[in-house]
């Protein structure tokens, strides 16, 4: 599970780190899924393969986030989670990466930072204290099994009404 607290990277960026964990009972591992940098995103529109979003963590208000740092461990690109209040920049945004039209819940997905093509990650690389046993999150050249994300817990919005009616109707 994608997962993020208030403890920042000792090297690199310095910004809140962002790892991997098993646990399903973690509220550190609960994002909200938002329209890309600057963009609105109404309550309900079903996000479209190859659309740009943003993640914002939802304890700390961070932004997933990617940049030219070396990740501590794997020495790929790092991951963190950075800005306040939702509100951050363009290296905020990634693309959602499936096969059909849109995201769907039961699917797994990638993430493809928007600014430098790298996609969202994890492998086998550990932590020591403080966070012993968090697997490394980081940005990968390229796309393998290792950047597959479903979604597991979470609130999911019903499509909205205009939604339904274009699915439906299409040829109106």
């Amino acid at each position: 599970r994608l997962h993020s607290h208030d403890v920042r990277y000792g090297s690199g960026s310095g910004q809140q780190s962002v790892t991997g964990v098993s646990a399903a009972d973690d509220g550190n591992s609960y994002w909200r899924v938002r329209g890309r940098t600057a963009a609105v995103c109404q309550r309900g529109t079903p996000v479209r393969c190859g659309q740009a979003i943003r993640l914002t963590h939802l304890s700390t208000g961070r932004n997933l986030h990617s940049h030219r740092f070396a990740s501590p461990l794997s020495g790929n690109q790092e991951v963190s989670a950075f800005g306040e209040a939702g509100e951050g920049d363009y290296l905020d945004d990634w693309t959602v990466v499936c096969s059909g039209t849109y995201w769907v819940r039961d699917d797994e997905v990638r993430f493809q930072h928007t600014s430098t093509d790298v996609f969202l990650s994890v492998t086998g690389e550990q932590y020591g204290r403080p966070i012993n046993g968090q697997k490394e999150v980081h940005g990968m050249a390229a796309s393998s099994q290792n950047n597959y994300w479903k979604v597991m817990e979470g609130i999911f919005m019903q499509p909205s009404e205009a939604f339904k009616a274009e699915r439906y109707h299409a040829e109106l």
